[in-house]
């Protein structure tokens, strides 16, 4: 276990940090809207309600996060989006999979294929690398933050389906409808996730040495820096001095 989820983690730390947030409200008012089309009543519509979420904790404007759920309900004019899901191949095999939301779809694929070919990777046909994915909720919580057996039983009791322990973190596992209620009984104990998320997890892993691990997190972002991404999925595990050379390097 490992590269993914520590990824996922390093880049939310930074991207609260860096000039990035401009792009994480692209991205928050893309599935605002969206998930906004199957109802603007967040106690109705569970996608809606994890989307105000995300944009609760990116300090989103109040003004910003009505009027993108305004536009998903066609109170208010807007683009029309499109959602589908984009395969490939990365550095050592490792199988991608992106979320995709565009306007012109045709533009967005050439351009993902041109950023898979450029940075030691390929475009993989549909259903090639989907199926090594399970949608999942999951909470990362670092180690040091709360006893191993507490945080088992708290998430346990609370509907979690696994709980994994990695070297610095635990990984807390649900299935996608039993997240908000899981996130909830923790946070109520007061154990606070650095990440938490419905999210792609893949059913097994590839490790990475050191130089492929560098192409590996070099693709990952300049996949994550694509306007029309929303989500970079991948089945890499990268030991965590690895990867903290390879951020200390970039």
């Amino acid at each position: 276990m490992g590269g993914h989820s520590h990824w996922a983690t390093t880049k939310r730390h930074k991207a609260s940090q860096d000039a990035k947030r401009g792009r994480i409200f692209t991205r928050v008012i893309r599935e605002l809207t969206i998930a906004a089309r199957h109802g603007g009543d967040p106690d109705a519509n569970p996608r809606l309600r994890l989307a105000i979420a995300r944009a609760k904790d990116a300090n989103m404007p109040g003004d910003t996060l009505k009027k993108a759920i305004q536009r998903g309900t066609g109170e208010l004019p807007g683009i029309s989006y499109e959602e589908f899901t984009l395969e490939g191949y990365g550095p050592g095999g490792t199988a991608i999979l992106l979320e995709i939301t565009t306007d012109n779809r045709n533009r967005t694929v050439a351009e993902v294929r041109s950023l898979l070919t450029k940075n030691g990777g390929n475009m993989a046909e549909a259903g090639a690398v989907a199926w090594q994915f399970h949608k999942k909720g999951l909470i990362v919580i670092e180690q040091g933050k709360v006893e191993e057996d507490r945080l088992l039983t708290l998430a346990l009791d609370a509907g979690a389906e696994d709980m994994k322990v990695d070297e610095k973190t635990f990984e807390v596992i649900t299935a996608p409808p039993d997240f908000e209620t899981v996130k909830k009984a923790l946070t109520d104990g007061n154990i606070e996730p650095s990440l938490a998320e419905v999210t792609f997890v893949p059913q097994n892993y590839i490790k990475l040495e050191e130089r492929a691990a560098e192409q590996m997190l070099r693709l990952m972002e300049v996949l994550d820096d694509h306007d029309d991404v929303q989500k970079v999925h991948a089945n890499f595990d990268i030991p965590d001095n690895i990867m903290e050379k390879v951020a200390a390097a970039g």
